[in-house]
């Protein structure tokens, strides 16, 4: 409450420690409920980008699984017109097999180096919150 006395000076009135802890107390209960809600807002729009390039990937893989299929097919009868059929299509069947496991080999490698999945705009801006809390409370 702001008062003017008659020297025309300003007096303030100070507030108290317990309302101030109180006014911290609300306002950070609000800033962590406003971090929860950018978290799970960031969240569900990862997820859905994701599960949208997953359902690409995945119609874009069975197309190529056809196209593979195919060459194979191919390697095989080209393969026969020297030996027999069988040993053609062994042959080509170890040679995808020795392929799909460097292929899951060096696929699990990256999985590993990949980072979680987490909130990382939520995380950098409760980092800075807590920051600014800690620079006021010095003060």
């Amino acid at each position: 409450m702001n008062q003017m006395n008659g020297a025309g000076k300003t007096a303030i009135h100070e507030r108290s420690t317990g309302e101030l802890v109180k006014l911290l107390t609300e306002q950070v209960s609000v800033l962590v409920r406003d971090e929860l809600k950018l978290a799970q807002l960031e969240m569900t729009r990862k997820g859905k980008e994701a599960g949208s390039g997953i359902g690409m990937m995945g119609g874009g893989g069975l197309i190529a699984l056809y196209g593979v299929a195919c060459l194979i097919a191919c390697a095989v009868i080209a393969i026969s017109h020297a030996i027999a059929a069988w040993l053609a299509a062994l042959i080509v069947g170890v040679a995808l097999l020795v392929i799909a496991g460097i292929v899951a080999a060096v696929g699990r490698g990256r999985m590993r180096r990949a980072s979680p999945a987490m909130p990382t705009e939520a995380v950098d801006s409760i980092k800075t919150d807590v920051e600014q809390i800690k620079e006021r409370a010095r003060r």
